[in-house]
């Protein structure tokens, strides 16, 4: 998948570099977090890269909020790009620093070999086009199968579209993410503000993604 995931990547003109410990693996399938610590403020503060994909979602990025670097990452912004438990990440960075994140694939993500068009698309225009405005069309078909165990054997459903529950428009800033991981936040001092917020919410199972 990594290669995969890497060519993909370099399609669409990027040069990849990997962290220091993107492949340390620990009993719980993750690094530790001086390791996550010290790859994190390494590529903030590395002039030469220019945006940072996380590799995977778990359940532990709230370990890092309190030892994080956030005047390193005030002073070098730079996309940040990740979802799930990633979440916890974004907010407290957006809260301290006010560092707009982008809730989008994880480097693994571009890993997966079928129904991956439409992400890939979306991450095109978010991050390549510079348009001002970006229209969000619903995919044609959605799946939340464990695609990383077979990548032949694939289910895909037709995406009947959004599910409208008030008719209107609003604007405002996108707060928010993965609904367990968000969670934890109220509270403590990494949860931004909902003030004229827009609550953007990915449930983990079935897994939707839901505006309100």
């Amino acid at each position: 998948m990594r290669a995969i995931a890497l060519k993909r990547l370099e399609d669409l003109g990027l040069r990849v570099s990997f962290s220091k410990h993107c492949e340390e693996r620990d009993v719980f399938d993750s690094s530790s977090v001086e390791s996550r610590l010290g790859d994190i403020h390494e590529a903030f503060a590395d002039q030469k890269v220019k945006a940072i994909l996380t590799t995977i979602g778990g359940c532990n990025s709230i370990h890092m909020l309190n030892e994080l670097n956030y005047q390193l990452i005030s002073n070098n912004p730079k996309i940040l790009c990740g979802y799930s438990d990633i979440t916890t990440l974004q907010n407290a960075i957006f809260a301290k620093t006010g560092l707009l994140t982008y809730s989008g694939p994880h480097f693994s993500t571009f890993g997966c070999l079928k129904g991956i068009d439409y992400t890939i698309e979306c991450f095109r225009k978010c991050l390549f086009e510079g348009e001002e405005e970006i229209s969000l069309i619903p995919s044609t078909s959605w799946s939340h199968d464990e695609w990383y165990l077979d990548q032949e054997k694939r289910k895909f459903m037709p995406n009947i579209g959004y599910a409208i529950l008030h008719v209107g428009n609003v604007s405002g800033t996108i707060i928010g993410g993965n609904i367990d991981s968000f969670g934890v936040l109220p509270g403590t001092e990494f949860m931004p503000s909902l003030r004229d917020a827009v609550l953007f919410l990915e449930d983990n199972y079935p897994m939707t993604a839901e505006i309100f």
